[in-house]
């Protein structure tokens, strides 16, 4: 599939994301219960145009982290800059896609991709660029319904096309695909690439799907508690791993199957349930 974007507004750079010391401790939900420290002492480089996986098991701060960059949220403790400005509040120079859509039920798909349009977008430009992107989310003949008449893969879809609406120079994605059936899915992976080739921002995925982050990812991060540490223990990075191979990526190579495999024993999955060999999926 070969596509061509047309842009609307400013478009931001692609940034740098510079994370130091990270930490994040919710307070105590009732009196007289202790605090809880999701993360700790983060550090992460993402240079600009990188596309980076954070990787890990449920609950190890993956989607808090990213709300970390995007400014949805504070850490407790360190930093967070993009090319060395302090994140302060939502970041205008980022989007974001979340778990769920989050569409405005009250307004259609169209209009929904049309809030992240950059403000002042000239209206005949920027119905245009809604179009085009609902064509390229596969919606095109979808834009006029309401979310409530779409399927949940389909309001997923129509919250990629809202956050590429913005151009940002970080784009931060929560699981963005994983409400789609396998064959979207794949198609929605190679639109995200050919998406990144034509407008090369910075992505920070978060994802579960160990074979999404070996063929999207430059960088893979893995999240989680040392094997010793005490399970309540917060999470930081165990490990970091430069993907092989240009993109688009043999998802049948056998340097990604091994990769895999290691990547799966750092998530707690037995090495010999996975053949390097043969392609798995989790």
């Amino acid at each position: 599939m070969s596509i061509t974007l047309q842009t609307t507004g400013t478009r931001h750079p692609a940034h740098a994301v510079t994370l130091r010391g990270v930490g994040r401790t919710f307070p105590a939900r009732r009196r007289g219960c202790p605090a809880t420290t999701v993360l700790a002492d983060v550090d992460l480089e993402i240079a600009p145009g990188e596309i980076v996986a954070l990787i890990g098991a449920s609950g190890c701060g993956k989607s808090t982290l990213l709300r970390q960059v995007v400014g949805l949220d504070r850490p407790t403790t360190g930093s967070v800059e993009l090319d060395g400005t302090p994140v302060d509040g939502i970041d205008p120079r980022c989007a974001v896609a979340f778990q769920e859509p989050r569409l405005l039920p009250w307004r259609t798909l169209a209009q929904n991709v049309a809030l992240g349009l950059p403000r002042g977008t000239e209206r005949t430009a920027g119905a245009r660029r809604v179009a085009e992107l609902l064509e390229l989310v596969g919606l095109g003949a979808h834009a006029d319904h309401r979310p409530r008449q779409v399927s949940g893969g389909m309001a997923q879809r129509a919250s990629l096309a809202r956050a590429l609406a913005r151009t940002p120079g970080v784009l931060l994605l929560d699981e963005p695909f994983g409400a789609l059936d396998a064959l979207t899915r794949l198609r929605m992976q190679d639109l995200l690439l050919e998406v990144h080739a034509a407008e090369p921002t910075t992505v920070v995925l978060v994802t579960h799907d160990v074979d999404e982050a070996l063929s999207l990812a430059d960088r893979i991060v893995l999240l989680g508690r040392s094997a010793s540490a005490d399970p309540s223990a917060p999470a930081g990075v165990l490990r970091e791993v430069r993907v092989p191979g240009a993109r688009p990526r043999d998802r049948a190579d056998s340097a990604l199957a091994r990769l895999r495999a290691e990547l799966l024993e750092g998530l707690g999955v037995p090495s010999h349930h996975h053949d390097p060999d043969r392609d798995h999926s989790i």
